[in-house]
């Protein structure tokens, strides 16, 4: 069949041969050349934000983070093929490593990626990265790949999964000011891959940029039955007029491991006589946004009060009394929690 060309066509294609004549693509020649752009890159970074990462593709622990790099081949990059989970490092303790591991694990088991180590090998990783990263407050973050290989679906019968890990030197704080959220019309992951911890996140971050686009900080999600579900990578909690804690069901979210420690941790105020009770229970959209108070629940926050949502004020508006009371609770156990349980000493070199 003939095509019909315009002249602005025409114009366009000549245009772009001709950047291509412009433009002259430099050919690395050695690994030498290659590594000596990569640092001088990294020698204009004023701080090193990623101090220590872990590869078993490299066999061992990375301070250099001009190598700190994962194969293109990997199929954790091309085809999202991995699981991920993320510990606090605060004060020189790592927050609940040993809850957000058995996390991993289970998401890997879902993702049907094995381990290269054992569940013991792996946690002696992390405990050494981090100990050797020096970082008193941090983030500690790792990934399960199936590994590199080829770029088809599957991974080659040769390959070998693979474990990466980095302390990020990262700065965080108990949270005190209130926030807006809006209810995203980004679909929701169904169920089966919510409840895993994957790398799949493009419906996490369109949701997230949604809400900042429109003035947020980030948005709500609702099933398809009219049930809250969550935030793009935080659970989401409230307070009812009768001083109930509520949280929904885990059916089908992601079951974070801030918010299960919270509703351990929340029946102290139940004793105090400030909640009547806590539960997790189906919440309509309705009830959600006539509720007292409202929190974000994640690893960094660890409690964000919502003050309003889709224009319009939680409760009277203000961050809640016993949003705040939460967020105690978990910062005191997060800064002074049971050691050998809940905070694990890194072991500084």
């Amino acid at each position: 069949m003939a095509s019909y060309s315009s002249s602005s066509d025409q114009k366009s294609d000549t245009l772009e041969a001709g950047n291509v004549e412009d433009c002259k693509v430099h050919v690395f020649k050695s690994s030498s050349e290659l590594l000596e752009k990569l640092q001088e890159k990294w020698s204009k970074v004023e701080k090193q934000p990623y101090p220590a990462m872990y590869s078993s593709t490299y066999g061992g622990i990375i301070l250099d983070p001009a190598l700190m790099v994962i194969p293109i081949d990997d199929h954790m990059v091309h085809r999202g093929h991995g699981v991920f989970d993320t510990a606090i490092i605060l004060n020189g303790f790592i927050y609940e490593l040993d809850v957000h591991l058995n996390r991993f694990l289970r998401s890997a088991s879902k993702a049907k990626i094995s381990s290269p180590f054992p569940r013991s090998t792996l946690r002696s990783i992390l405990v050494q990265l981090a100990a050797t990263s020096q970082i008193k407050k941090g983030t500690l973050r790792y990934w399960l790949s199936a590994g590199p290989g080829n770029f088809l679906l599957t991974p080659a019968e040769s390959s070998t999964p693979a474990f990466y890990a980095v302390v990020i030197d990262e700065n965080f704080s108990q949270c005190k000011e209130g926030v807006k959220v809006i209810t995203s019309t980004i679909p929701m992951k169904t169920p089966e891959f919510a409840t895993m911890k994957n790398v799949n996140y493009l419906p996490n971050v369109l949701s997230k940029l949604e809400a900042e686009e429109k003035g947020a900080f980030a948005s709500i999600w609702v099933d398809e039955e009219g049930y809250i579900a969550e935030g793009p990578n935080v659970n989401v909690a409230f307070i009812t007029h009768d001083k109930e804690l509520v949280v929904p069901f885990f059916d089908k979210i992601l079951s974070g491991c801030t918010v299960l420690r919270l509703l351990e941790l929340a029946p102290k105020l139940v004793e105090q006589g400030r909640l009547k009770g806590v539960k997790t229970t189906n919440l309509t959209v309705e009830e959600a946004k006539s509720s007292a108070e409202m929190m974000f629940v994640g690893s960094t926050l660890p409690v964000l009060p919502i003050i309003e949502w889709d224009e319009q004020p939680i409760g009277d508006g203000k961050v809640g009394e016993l949003t705040m009371a939460l967020s105690d609770l978990v910062w005191e156990d997060m800064v002074a929690g049971p050691t050998g349980t809940q905070r694990i000493a890194v072991p500084y070199i």
